[in-house]
């Protein structure tokens, strides 16, 4: 599952209060991978997930909405996957894990899966 995204759905129910605060402080930048885009339009083709518009339409309009940033794949982060161990099996939540590491960034998430790994995890 992609982690929920920022910007003006800051004031979400589903999203703690320190996840709030970082999403509106200006001084934070927000980036969403693309391994998210890549599960979020996988979902949509399978009709596991419904969106109001075409699922490049939604990733694209909405990123740039809530002014998130593009995290592309890079082939650093595809090969840093040999180093984790298999503790989660969501193959998209272990390249996020991966895409944080490589670059130094936090993954705001409340998937405890996730924790047990050595990476920035808040929520």
């Amino acid at each position: 599952m992609p982690a929920p995204s920022c910007g003006s759905n800051a004031d979400s129910s589903s999203l703690s209060p320190q996840v709030k605060s970082l999403c509106v402080d200006p001084e934070n930048d927000l980036y969403l991978s693309v391994t998210s885009a890549w599960e979020i339009t996988l979902k949509y083709m399978v009709g596991r997930l419904q969106l109001p518009v075409p699922a490049a339409e939604y990733v694209y309009s909405r990123r740039i909405a809530n002014q998130i940033e593009s995290l592309d794949l890079s082939e650093a982060c595809v090969v840093e996957l040999a180093k984790l161990p298999s503790l989660h099996s969501d193959p998209f939540d272990r390249m996020l894990v991966c895409q944080a590491i490589v670059h130094g960034l936090a993954i705001l998430t409340p998937d405890e899966w996730i924790t047990r790994y050595p990476v920035n995890v808040i929520w």
